[in-house]
């Protein structure tokens, strides 16, 4: 049994904790630490209610590299689940670099100032977590994270070789806002307002957002429009497999997404650089995130189911072989078990199981060494296993052809 600190009380970490409260014989003793204190105590009144279980909670600014040494000294965890803003991964690694503890994430590195994410800010700290003798676990959500362990599942039993990879994401369902997203508004408008990237033969081909778009019939959630995007597990995954020749990432949006997203672009409410308002000086999507609804807020009103899963092309046995690996979850029965929408629950899941990987020494880097990695560098069976043991099964289906384009 393990002591767990998690930094981050939005849905993410709500569910996380939740997830780790139903599993004590894995995670002993659990703090919940974020900047804002209130938040933290009002998911450890849920988790008790839930779980009979009490968690610990603090406050820490995780900006503030110092101040959370001093909180990871007080608390003396054997892991930091990180699931508070990209913006502060580095922060929280030096933390646990000069604590000497190990350390997880949902999502890689991106600097305030700039639209842009990449693991190489947290792959540059390879050697120093291995002389430390601690690991760093990189992505372990869904997306980035499960659909990860999908490739390397795929690659294990359904196929000798993979050629084409994609990655599906839908989220089918409504919440009954004009205009609300499922995450951090902050990070989703960013992510969703880069330009398209995908990897096909050895390089980087790059488009405008939005500009390519397909129908696809999502089981259990029906035709959506999907569109082409840039997401961080096409980095890791390129550089791990480099036998596939195309990865790409696709997300559903709804019209009346796309559209409420085209005029604050055009209104310049989705700018990350400064404006000055009445003498202050403002980020307008920072200003935007504060007047959207709260994301964990969403919970009790969404209704309908998310699709997330990867279809792989290859050869097996000398034949080629496409297979589809997915997994589908209820909005309304994950905010029954953990308070929360399913979009946060398929993410605070496996961070839950990830961090299970690490204590438990299932996941583990060459020789036992210490180091950063990624999911899709380890056994996915361990990984598989638990996702059809704690809320999030998966299946497997043979299609006639691979995704067209």
């Amino acid at each position: 049994m393990s002591k767990v600190l998690v930094i981050g009380a939005g849905g993410v970490g709500s569910v996380a904790v939740h997830k780790m409260a139903m599993n004590t014989d894995i995670f002993s003793h659990i703090t919940l630490a974020s900047r804002r204190l209130v938040s933290c105590e009002k998911v450890a009144e849920s988790v008790k209610a839930r779980t009979g279980v009490t968690i610990d909670v603090a406050q820490v600014d995780a900006d503030d590299i110092d101040a959370t040494v001093a909180l990871i000294e007080q608390v003396q965890p054997r892991l930091v689940v990180n699931l508070a803003l990209p913006y502060q991964d580095l922060n929280i690694m030096e933390a646990c670099l000069r604590t000497k503890t190990d350390y997880l994430d949902t999502a890689n590195y991106e600097p305030r100032d700039t639209a842009k994410f990449e693991y190489s800010w947290q792959w540059n700290l390879h050697e120093r977590f291995k002389e430390a003798g601690v690991t760093a676990l990189l992505g372990s959500g869904f997306d980035p994270g499960v659909t990860s362990v999908f490739a390397s599942y795929i690659k294990k039993h359904l196929l000798d070789r993979i050629d084409t990879l994609d990655i599906l994401d839908c989220n089918g369902g409504d919440h009954g806002q004009h205009f609300a997203t499922n995450f951090n508004p902050e990070i989703n408008i960013r992510e969703v307002t880069a330009p398209s990237r995908h990897w096909a033969n050895g390089e980087w081909v790059e488009g405008p957002a939005l500009s390519h778009k397909q129908a696809f019939d999502f089981d259990q959630v029906g035709e959506k429009n999907m569109y082409l995007m840039y997401h961080e597990e096409l980095e890791s995954l390129a550089k791990f497999y480099p036998e596939i020749k195309r990865i790409r990432f696709w997300m559903t949006f709804g019209d009346a997404y796309l559209k409420h997203l085209e005029v604050l672009q055009n209104v310049g409410m989705t700018r990350i650089d400064p404006v000055i308002y009445n003498g202050q000086e403002i980020i307008p999507l920072q200003f935007l995130k504060a007047v959207l609804p709260e994301p964990s807020s969403l919970g009790s009103t969404t209704k309908g189911k998310t699709n997330i899963g990867d279809i792989a092309t290859g050869e097996k046995d000398g034949q080629t072989k496409t297979v589809y690996v997915y997994q589908i979850c209820d909005h309304e029965d994950a905010y029954a078990e953990t308070g929360n929408q399913a979009v946060s629950y398929t993410t605070g899941v496996p961070a839950m199981i990830g961090a299970t990987m690490l204590l438990t020494g299932a996941w583990k880097g060459a020789d036992g060494e210490g180091g950063v990695f990624n999911m899709e560098q380890f056994d996915p069976d361990p990984f598989m296993d638990m996702l059809n043991q704690h809320g999030l099964p998966w299946q497997v289906k043979e299609l006639d052809a691979p995704l067209a384009f």
